[in-house]
């Protein structure tokens, strides 16, 4: 087998409609167009979501509610995976740089530290925010927080 004989598996591929190439073709004529219409003209095109002049379903629907385009938005990390990650690597600082080595955060994402699971080791935690049982939690276990 070399370059000059690969084929592609059979049924794989397929001849493309040619279309407008005289009647004998069975697609000559209106070229699959239909008759008169902006769609049968050369240089139409219509809008996504376009329905024919029917209400598009966008408009058809009723809005509910309100986004707040200012949410600030947390990647949240409970106690117990700071717990299992000082265990792991034996870690006593984790700040933002940690978490994002071992997978907890991405490079843009603010991180809020929360309560969930027990904290027995001391740590020395740097985030962008905690919840109160969080640095309760942390001071208890004679760790200190830093806001980011």
């Amino acid at each position: 087998m070399n370059l000059s004989n690969l084929k592609p598996a059979e049924g794989s591929t397929k001849n493309r409609k040619r279309i407008g190439r005289g009647t004998g073709s069975g697609r000559g004529g209106t070229s699959t167009r239909g008759h008169k219409g902006a769609g049968s003209r050369s240089g139409t095109s219509t809008k996504v979501g376009f329905e024919g002049g029917q209400m598009p379903l966008q408009r058809r629907v009723p809005k509910v509610g309100f986004k707040n385009p200012n949410r600030v938005e947390y990647n949240s990390i409970n106690l117990d995976a700071l717990q299992q990650l000082a265990d792991t690597y034996s870690i006593s600082t984790i700040n933002f740089d940690t978490m994002k080595e071992h997978g907890l955060a991405s490079k843009n994402d603010l991180v809020k530290i929360l309560g969930r699971g027990t904290l027995t080791a001391k740590l020395d935690v740097q985030a962008h925010a905690f919840s109160a049982t969080a640095q309760k939690a942390i001071e208890a276990a004679g760790g200190s927080i830093v806001k980011l």
